[in-house]
């Protein structure tokens, strides 16, 4: 999830940029954009935006994602916790029979605690590293539907960006522009038509 909010980020930066430099550049409507053959076109354009933490509340895929993500972390915690536990229970076993053991007998315990300690902390990097991994994928195809259904959407529409809002990177929005209810509701609708 975490991923998902500085990748849009870098998106709403560069498409700011492109903007600024569209609105700014002194050359005429009609020039070539370097290295393409396709002309900037002319006139005003139109640009919408949504509001992410919209889609993220009501968008049933999203919803569903969050909900596995969310499982599978419980469950890894789970796991982790269980042989946290064990751990424990081993040490605190040694620090009462430690006394009545020989040196060698005590280093024998404490290679065993060690080898435990590097066991759970390599299955915890294992688990933590397959989690964001998933995340990561989950939350790519979350933005590709998104994607996939704003270019369906913009089809009649003619906007020339669509932004998801986010405060640390636009301060001024005007609601006039805000499509997030036909984004929820439309992908929505596509969602349900999948299942």
């Amino acid at each position: 999830m975490k991923n998902f909010t500085p990748v849009l980020n870098v998106i709403l930066v560069v498409a700011v940029a492109v903007l600024f430099y569209l609105h700014f550049s002194s050359r005429s409507a009609n020039m070539q954009v370097a290295g393409s053959s396709k002309a900037v076109p002319s006139g005003n354009f139109r640009i919408a935006y949504f509001e992410i933490d919209s889609i993220q509340e009501h968008f049933d895929y999203y919803k569903e994602i969050k909900e596995q993500l969310d499982s599978k972390s419980q469950a890894n915690n789970k796991v982790l916790g269980d042989l946290k536990a064990t751990f424990a229970g081993k040490y605190q076993e040694f620090q009462k029979v430690a006394p009545n053991l020989s040196q060698a007998e005590q280093a024998n315990k404490q290679q065993e605690l060690m080898q435990m300690e590097q066991a759970f902390r390599g299955k915890e990097k294992m688990m933590s590293d397959e989690m964001q991994d998933e995340a990561f994928k989950k939350m790519q195809d979350v933005k590709k539907k998104i994607e996939d259904y704003l270019k369906d959407y913009n089809k009649d529409k003619g906007y020339a960006f669509i932004f998801s809002y986010s405060p640390e990177l636009i301060y001024l929005k005007d609601s006039a522009y805000d499509v997030t209810s036909d984004v929820v509701k439309g992908l929505n609708a596509l969602y349900q038509k999948k299942k």
